[in-house]
C-alpha cells in the first residue's frame, strides 16, 4: 500500500527555487487527495511551525519565470494566488498537520523521493565530469542549461551556516 504514488511522480514534482529544493502547495494537494485550499488552510492555521526554510511564497516574477519556462502552463493553473513552495522539512512538517492515512504514505514516499535524488546528486561523480567537458565544448550555447544543471548538482546551501540536527 505504501508504494500507491511512486517515488518517480513525487520527483517529477519536485523543483529547484531560490536554491531550494521544493514542492509547490498545488502539487502537494494532489497528492494528498485534497484541495488546494484545504492545504492552505492548514499551513496558516498552524503557521508557526513553518519557518522560511520550511516554506516560502513564491513572488509574481518568480511565477512569470516559472510560466515562461513551461514549469507551469499558465498562472491561471495556479488558482489565482501565488503558490507556496514547500522544502523537505517543510513537507515532512505538513504530516504533523495533515493526519489522514494517505497523507503519512505520501509523506514517507516524499521523503524517499528527496533521499533519492539527494543520493543519485551526491554519488554521480561521472554525471558531474560530463557535464563539465559538454560545458567546454558546447559551453555558449547551452550556458543557461549548464547553470542550471550545476546548480541541481551542488548540495544544498545551509542558511546561517547552522546545522540542523543531532551531533555528538
Amino acid at each position: 500500500m505504501s508504494n500507491f504514488i511512486s517515488v518517480e511522480v513525487v520527483t517529477s514534482k519536485i523543483l529547484y527555487i531560490r536554491g531550494k529544493k521544493v514542492i509547490l502547495d498545488k502539487d502537494l494537494a494532489v497528492l494528498y487527495g485534497v484541495k488546494p485550499i484545504a492545504l492552505r488552510q492548514q499551513v496558516k492555521r498552524n503557521r508557526e511551525r513553518f519557518p522560511g526554510d520550511f516554506m516560502f511564497q513564491l513572488t509574481e516574477g518568480e511565477v512569470k519565470i516559472m510560466v515562461s519556462q513551461n514549469v507551469i502552463p499558465s498562472k491561471q493553473s495556479l488558482g489565482g494566488y501565488l503558490p507556496y513552495a514547500f522544502t523537505e522539512q517543510g513537507v515532512a512538517m505538513l504530516s504533523s498537520v495533515l493526519r489522514s492515512r494517505r497523507a503519512v504514505l505520501v509523506n514517507i514516499q516524499i521523503m524517499r523521493a528527496f533521499t533519492q535524488l539527494r543520493r543519485m546528486l551526491l554519488t554521480n561523480v561521472g554525471l558531474r565530469h560530463k557535464i563539465e567537458e559538454m560545458e567546454r565544448k558546447y559551453g555558449k550555447q547551452f550556458s543557461v542549461v549548464f547553470e542550471a544543471i550545476k546548480q541541481l548538482l551542488a548540495p544544498d546551501k545551509k542558511e546561517n551556516g547552522r546545522v540542523i540536527g543531532f551531533h555528538a
